[in-house]
C-alpha cells in the first residue's frame, strides 16, 4: 500500500455507543469517590485511626480530582481527547487497585490520591469530546444528559457501596472499582475514537503552555461568567442537599426515615430541570436559560428564607424550595457549561476542564463553609444558599448582559 492510499484514522460519529460511553467515563470518578463512604469505618477500625485521618480517604481525592481537571483539558487540546481519556482512566484503575491492596493507611490515601487523579479525566473530557462531536447545535442538549449522569451516579454509588462493604468488606470497593476502570478503559478504546485530530491542536508549550492557554480563557469575562454561575449552581446543590438533613432531623426533630422518603425530590428536581434545559436547547438562547435559573435559584432562596425568618419551618418548606432550588441548577448549569465551552474555540478541553474544577471546588467549598457555621438551626443554610444565589445571579446577568460579545480570540 503507497503512502497516498494509507487510510486516514479513524474519526469519532455521534452515536449512542459513544454517548452511553462518555456517560461511563463521566460518572467513573464521582462514583468512586462516593462509593468508598461506607467504608470509612471499615477504614477506621482496620488501621486504628481517628476519624479524621479516616476521613481523609474521602476529602483528599475531592480536590485532587478538582484540581487535576484543569490538567485534563489542557493536556487533550494539544495531545488529542482519546489518549489522554485512556490514559487517564487506566491511572484510575491502578490507583484503584493500589489502594485496594494497602496494607497502611498512608499506602491507602496515596492509592486514593492516584484513584482520584486518574478518574478526574472523565468529568473533563466528556463535555470537550461532546462539543468535538456533537457541535454548537446540540451541546446544549447533550452537556444536560451528562450532568445528569454527573449526580445520578454517585446517588447510586453509595448503596452500592453499602452493599458491597456489607458483603465482602472495605477493600472489595476498591476491587470493583480497579475491575471497573479496566471496563471502561476497554469501553473507550473501542468505541471512541479522536474527535480533535492533529490539525485542530494546539501546539506544545509545557507548564507556560498551559497557563497561557488559562489566561486567555480566563480574561473574557463573558467565558468567566458562566463558569462562575455553574460554580454557585453547584455549590446551591451540594450544601443543600446534605445540610437539609441536619434541618429536618436536628431542627426539626424528624427521623431519618422521613427525611429518606423526601430526599428523592431533589435529584428529581435536578433531572427534570437537566431535561428542559435540554428540550429548550436550540429555541432558547443559554445566556437567556442560566439567567432564568439564576433568578429562579435566587426567588426560591428568598422565599426559604422568609419562612425561616418567620418561624414556617416545615417538612413541605424545606423540601418544596429545594425542589425548585435544584430545578434551577438544572436549568442553568448544562446551559452555562455549554456556554463557557463554545466560547473557548480551539481550546475547548480546557474551558470543560475550568468548568469541571469549578462544580467540584465550589461544591466542597460552600459545603464545608456550611459545617463551619452549622448550629443546629436553619440560620447558616439559608446564609450558605443566600451566597450561592447572589453569585449566581451575578454571574448569570452578567452573561446575559455581554451575550453579544465576541468569543475568546484563538491560538
Amino acid at each position: 500500500m503507497t503512502l497516498s492510499e494509507t487510510p486516514a484514522p479513524r474519526q469519532a460519529r455521534p452515536g449512542g455507543l459513544l454517548f452511553a460511553t462518555l456517560v461511563l467515563a463521566t460518572a467513573m470518578g464521582p462514583m468512586a469517590l462516593q462509593m468508598f463512604f461506607p467504608a470509612v469505618p471499615g477504614v477506621r477500625a482496620g488501621f486504628g485511626v481517628g476519624e479524621d485521618v479516616a476521613q481523609l480517604t474521602v476529602s483528599l481525592p475531592l480536590f485532587v480530582m478538582a484540581f487535576l481537571t484543569l490538567a485534563y483539558g489542557s493536556l487533550s487540546d494539544r495531545l488529542g481527547r482519546r489518549p489522554v481519556l485512556i490514559g487517564g482512566i487506566l491511572l484510575f484503575a491502578a490507583g484503584s487497585a493500589l489502594a485496594a491492596m494497602a496494607d497502611t493507611i498512608w499506602l491507602l490515601l496515596a492509592g486514593r490520591f492516584v484513584q482520584a487523579a486518574g478518574g478526574a479525566c472523565g468529568v473533563a473530557l466528556a463535555r470537550a469530546i461532546v462539543r468535538d462531536v456533537y457541535g454548537a447545535d446540540r451541546l446544549v442538549r447533550m452537556i444536560a444528559w451528562l450532568t445528569m449522569a454527573f449526580a445520578l451516579g454517585p446517588m447510586l454509588s453509595v448503596p452500592l457501596g453499602g452493599w458491597l462493604v456489607a458483603g465482602y468488606g472495605w477493600r472489595s470497593v476498591l476491587v470493583f472499582a480497579a475491575l471497573a476502570g479496566l471496563v471502561i478503559a476497554l469501553c473507550v478504546f473501542l468505541a471512541v475514537a479522536e474527535s480533535h485530530p492533529p490539525a485542530a491542536r494546539k501546539p506544545g508549550g509545557g507548564a507556560a503552555g498551559l497557563l497561557g492557554d488559562y489566561g486567555a480563557l480566563l480574561g473574557n469575562l463573558r467565558l468567566q461568567a458562566f463558569v462562575w454561575q455553574s460554580g454557585a449552581t453547584s455549590g446551591a446543590f451540594f450544601v443543600a442537599a446534605p445540610a437539609s438533613a441536619v434541618v429536618v432531623i436536628d431542627y426539626l426533630g424528624h427521623s431519618p426515615e422521613i427525611y429518606g422518603y423526601l430526599f428523592p425530590l431533589f435529584p428529581a428536581g435536578f433531572l427534570l430541570g437537566n431535561f428542559a434545559a435540554g428540550r429548550l436547547s436550540g429555541r432558547v438562547p443559554v445566556e437567556t436559560m442560566v439567567l432564568a435559573g439564576s433568578l429562579l435559584q435566587a426567588a426560591t432562596v428568598g422565599a426559604f428564607a422568609l419562612f425561616a425568618a418567620a418561624g414556617g419551618l416545615t417538612l413541605w418548606t424545606i423540601f418544596l424550595p429545594a425542589f425548585f432550588i435544584t430545578f434551577a441548577n438544572g436549568i442553568g448549569l448544562s446551559n452555562a457549561q455549554a456556554g463557557a465551552i463554545r466560547l473557548a474555540g480551539d481550546r475547548a478541553g480546557t474551558a470543560a476542564g475550568i468548568g469541571s474544577f469549578m462544580q467540584l471546588f465550589c461544591g466542597a467549598l460552600f459545603a464545608q463553609l456550611f459545617g463551619l457555621l452549622a448550629d443546629g438551626t436553619a440560620a447558616p443554610l439559608v446564609f450558605v444558599l443566600g451566597l450561592t444565589a447572589a453569585l449566581a445571579l451575578v454571574a448569570g446577568g452578567t452573561a446575559f448582559a455581554l451575550r453579544d460579545r465576541p468569543a475568546t480570540r484563538r491560538g
